[in-house]
């Protein structure tokens, strides 16, 4: 009798502990590093045994269609990763969970950059936090070390302005032939929005009246588009668009076709493949302009979201902060992405000593540090792209007047009429 007494009480035990243990799911779009997602679960369900988590890692170019549908239908997993770029649509449509009491009072500010957390803040278009920053990409000058060499050039830094960025793009456009087209153009750009806005924001600009939430860009807005157009159209000192079909955007840099190039930190690696030790090149932070601060940077994060339907708000906010930082490796990393957990960013493993460019670590360490600015907005992919001509967004309107199709005057006015039409869809 007594045996069997212990043996119920046991089968109770066990019965006890299972009932608490909590399942969460969580969704992410990289499948790339999948294996390494899986060790990083491991090791927080074993230092939390009560908690298991069910993991799905999908192709990116399914992956938004895939969460909207579970969205709809009230399925979404506890936890996710969250775009820039969709933050303020999910928090205005509820879906997902304030985090403002667990990032108050339950979270080491000093071991993430913070600033990060404000901008998904600023981003959600709210006083409040609804997502944990696990990566950051900025933009960044990058610059051909020897092209600056041989035309006796010092090379950029955080001290450039507008004139020596344009002094210099002038002296390295080079004909080499003599056939009447540049060789070696001094800069490369076209309207997409890494391209154009780090200059509009390095000089105080806006495009977006967030009272209003119109598209209404400043005098220094303007100022700074007109610069970037000017390098074409006045100074010949880049490329037209047109110019450049059946060459990747991406590639123009590393194959040497131009000196300089403004573009996410992300290309990194890109440019380490296509390059391949044909030239020594590095990064610097895009020149600030007459209006602008130097402590500001254009770039976003990308994050980690609770449902607000989840059951387990504790343990899904436990498991979110852990794989936003101590869960992570650098090996988790492509070379332009900064991990937002400082321990990670602050190692060796993230300067890379040894790898082109010398200067990655310094230069994006410091970028993280800065105040983040972006033009993110719902209807953002819309507004900022191409389009058919009826709407066509800012980059398709600016690679007009590159082109020679339009005025930068009526760029203006069309950008004007096209935008506002888009944005006054989502904002009444």
């Amino acid at each position: 009798m007594k045996k069997l007494l212990v043996v119920l009480l046991l089968v109770v035990l066990v019965v006890l502990s299972l009932s608490k243990t909590v399942v969460l799911k969580y969704w992410m779009w990289d499948p790339s590093i999948k294996d390494k997602v899986e060790k990083a679960i491991a090791k927080f369900e074993q230092l939390h045994p009560n908690i298991k988590v069910e993991f799905t890692a999908m192709e990116p170019k399914d992956y938004w269609t895939k969460m909207r549908t579970l969205a709809f239908t009230n399925k979404l997993p506890d936890v996710f990763n969250m775009s820039s770029g969709y933050l303020e649509e999910w928090v205005k449509n509820g879906k997902l969970l304030d985090i403002t009491k667990f990032v108050e009072n339950d979270l080491d500010k000093d071991k993430f950059y913070f600033n990060l957390f404000e901008a998904g803040k600023i981003l959600s278009h709210t006083d409040r936090y609804y997502a944990v920053p696990f990566a950051l990409v900025v933009t960044v000058l990058f610059y051909n070390k020897d092209a600056f060499d041989e035309a006796g050039l010092e090379y950029p830094n955080e001290n450039w302005t507008w004139f020596d960025f344009l002094n210099a793009a002038i002296r390295l456009t080079k004909d080499k032939d003599g056939d009447g087209t540049p060789d070696q153009w001094g800069y490369w750009f076209y309207g997409r929005y890494a391209n154009v806005d780090p200059w509009v924001y390095a000089n105080g600009g806006r495009y977006i009246d967030r009272e209003t939430m119109r598209f209404d860009p400043n005098d220094q807005a303007i100022q700074a588009m007109k610069f970037l157009v000017d390098l074409t159209t006045k100074y010949k000192v880049s490329p037209r668009p047109k110019d450049m079909k059946g060459v990747k955007a991406k590639n123009v840099f590393p194959l040497g076709m131009a000196a300089m190039w403004v573009d996410g930190s992300w290309n990194i690696e890109n440019n380490r493949k296509i390059i391949a030790g044909k030239f020594r090149w590095g990064i610097a932070p895009v020149p600030k302009g007459p209006c602008g601060k130097e402590d500001v940077a254009y770039g976003w994060p990308d994050f980690i979201v609770i449902s607000s339907r989840t059951k387990h708000p504790k343990e899904a906010w436990e498991f979110a902060k852990f794989m936003a930082g101590e869960g992570l490796t650098m090996d988790m990393y492509m070379a332009g992405k900064i991990p937002s957990y400082k321990p990670l960013t602050e190692s060796k493993a993230f300067d890379e000593e040894g790898k082109q460019p010398p200067e990655k670590g310094k230069v994006l360490k410091e970028l993280a540090s800065r105040k983040l600015i972006n033009s993110f907005t719902m209807g953002w992919g819309e507004w900022r792209g191409y389009g058919p001509a009826e709407s066509m967004g800012l980059n398709g309107l600016l690679d007009a007047v590159l082109d020679g199709q339009m005025t930068f005057e009526e760029m203006r006015e069309k950008a004007k009429e096209n935008i506002n039409k888009i944005l006054k869809r989502y904002y009444k």
